[in-house]
């Protein structure tokens, strides 16, 4: 929750009159590398959720970066009510595992969904994402992070920086929430 990538897009969306919510999972806060199973992943995302949406009221989106996203499509795939999803990073296959496509859950997804993705991210290739959205039910957009790996990360020779990179991850996604129907 502490990282600069995260940091930096939390202060960036609050800046912009968002509300913001970020939290550990348990593994994390225990100091474990490895996640513990997707039903503890997915039990922890519904109750921060819950709690934020209980002390702050409004509109509800959720999302997160890679791992975070992921869990949170799963939670609004097993029927939890959101205004939105926005992801950053979002994997849609294993690392090194580009034969094992996690998607099917998503087609169970309704609210209107942002994959925020860099070019160079190698778990979600944009080719692989579009096969993905054509199938999807409900309404999806990509914001595409020229030459963003899957921190958003841009090499030397890009042009930018990354703080470049992380400036424009922060725009697409206020404006993609600004542009919805209340």
């Amino acid at each position: 929750m502490h990282s600069d990538f995260l940091s930096f897009v939390a202060d960036g969306l609050a800046s912009e009159g968002i509300r913001i919510c970020r939290f550990n999972f348990v593994y994390s806060e225990a100091g474990r590398k490895a996640p513990d199973r997707q039903p503890v992943l997915e039990e922890t995302y519904r109750a921060v959720a819950e709690h934020a949406r209980k002390g702050w009221g409004g509109r509800t989106f959720v999302g997160g970066k890679s791992m975070g996203g992921r869990i949170a499509s799963h939670v609004v795939s097993d029927g939890y009510e959101v205004d939105g999803l926005v992801f950053f990073g979002y994997p849609l296959h294993p690392p090194g595992r580009p034969e094992r496509i996690r998607d099917e859950h998503l087609y169970q997804v309704k609210p209107p969904m942002l994959f925020v993705e860099g070019t160079r991210d190698p778990f979600c290739p944009l080719k692989t994402l579009e096969r993905v959205r054509t199938k999807l039910p409900g309404h999806s957009d990509v914001a595409v992070i020229d030459d963003g790996d899957h921190s958003f990360k841009v090499r030397k020779n890009s042009g930018r920086t990354t703080t470049d990179a992380w400036t424009e991850v922060v725009e697409r996604a206020a404006g993609w929430i600004a542009a919805l129907p209340d």
